[in-house]
């Protein structure tokens, strides 16, 4: 079991110090799940209030700022906190930062009841927005295909099919595909937030 201080301390460090309490819920060596009474957010990244928040497997380091900022570049970092933003106003969901396997250093996801909506992933000057399709999303999404841009139809395109779903990888430079990037998190989920 990890000491609760210990689950404090890295709710504080996430939340750039301004956590107010955790309440350790239950877990394991190298996984916790705690409730967060309140904890400012970084760089809308970061939504921690009275919400639960699994940690496992996880990075014992969420990166700052600052080390964002060093990996993928400040226009890149805007773009980044842009789309976080984005999905943390239409979504209320946990969000998890993870090492991002071979390809990226880092990954930042969104799941709900165990399902995953998309994730993000970073490496040096790269940003990374990847959504999986199951088969009934698939079929939402072709069906009004017409409906999105010509970039989108050619990643989905051009998307490997796995075991678990269309995997549709977006490296966004800027912010003109967001609008579509909404509607494909539609097709997954309906928001949850008003």
């Amino acid at each position: 079991m990890i000491p609760e201080k210990d689950i404090f301390s890295f709710v504080q460090s996430a939340a750039g110090k301004q956590a107010k309490s955790a309440e350790l819920l239950g877990g394991t060596e190298g996984r916790a799940e705690m409730k967060i009474i309140s904890a400012e957010n970084i760089g809308n990244r970061i939504r921690l209030t009275n919400q639960r928040y699994r940690r496992g497997n996880m990075l014992d380091n969420i990166p700052d700022k600052e080390e964002m900022t060093a990996l993928i570049g400040k226009a890149l970092y805007d773009v980044w906190n842009k789309l976080c933003f984005l999905i943390d106003e239409k979504y209320d969901m946990e969000r998890l930062w993870d090492k991002g396997g071979k390809a990226w250093k880092y990954e930042y996801k969104y799941r709900r009841g165990g399902k995953t909506l998309c994730a993000l992933y970073a490496r040096e000057s790269r940003v990374g927005f990847l959504i999986i399709f199951g088969k009934d999303e698939r079929l939402k999404f072709e069906a009004e295909r017409e409906d999105y841009s010509k970039e989108v139809q050619k990643i989905y395109d051009e998307a490997q099919t796995y075991h678990d779903g269309k995997w549709l990888m977006f490296e966004p430079t800027d912010t003109a595909l967001f609008d579509d990037f909404i509607k494909l998190l539609r097709i997954k989920r309906k928001p949850n937030r008003k």
